[in-house]
Formats: C-alpha cells, structure tokens, sequence
C-alpha cells in the first residue's frame, strides 16, 4: 500500500525543509518582518484554497483530517498575520487620529 521509499524522500525533503526555513527566517532583520508577514499571508491564502481541495477531494478518512488540520493552521496563521499587521499599523497612528 506505502511505497517506502517515496515515504522516506518525502520526510527527507520535509526535515530539510524545515531546517532551510528556520534558517532563512533566523536570519531576516527586524526590519523586513512585516513584509515578510505579507507574503506569509498570501502564501497561506493559496495553502488554504488548496487544502479546501484537498479536503474536499479525499477518498479517505486520513486525507480529510489532513485536510482540515492544513486548513486550520494556514486560516491561524493568517489571522495572526493579519493581527500583527493592524497592531503595527496602530503604532504609527497619531494619538487624536482615530480612523
């Protein structure tokens, strides 16, 4: 049923994923993190359409908790990212503004 040797690239390529995305953000300057939250959310906009096929599209019990664990986790990451965009946004706001 389980290929394992497809199972064993595809947590390889998983592993050196992760390791290479901590890399990349560890080093990014404080000054690029909003921009960075933008394209993280628009990242995360297309991770939940495509998990919402996914989902939608699954024979199986697994592929449908996979599905809705994908879709749970990108609509958190881009309601936090929206959250920090309209905190940092705020802080810029004069203090008499109040649109």
């Amino acid at each position: 049923m389980f290929d394992a040797e497809a199972l064993i690239i595809a947590l390889t390529v998983f592993v050196l994923a992760i390791f290479i995305g901590y890399e990349v953000i560890t080093k990014v300057p404080p000054t690029l993190h909003t921009p960075l939250m933008s394209g993280s959310n628009a990242i995360s906009g297309i991770v939940i359409v495509g998990a919402l096929l996914v989902a939608g599209q699954a024979e199986g019990v697994l592929g449908q908790i996979l599905g809705a664990v994908a879709i749970g986790l990108a609509m958190i990451n881009v309601v936090g990212g929206f959250m920090v965009t309209d905190r940092m946004l705020k802080m810029f706001k004069r203090s008499g503004d109040r649109s």
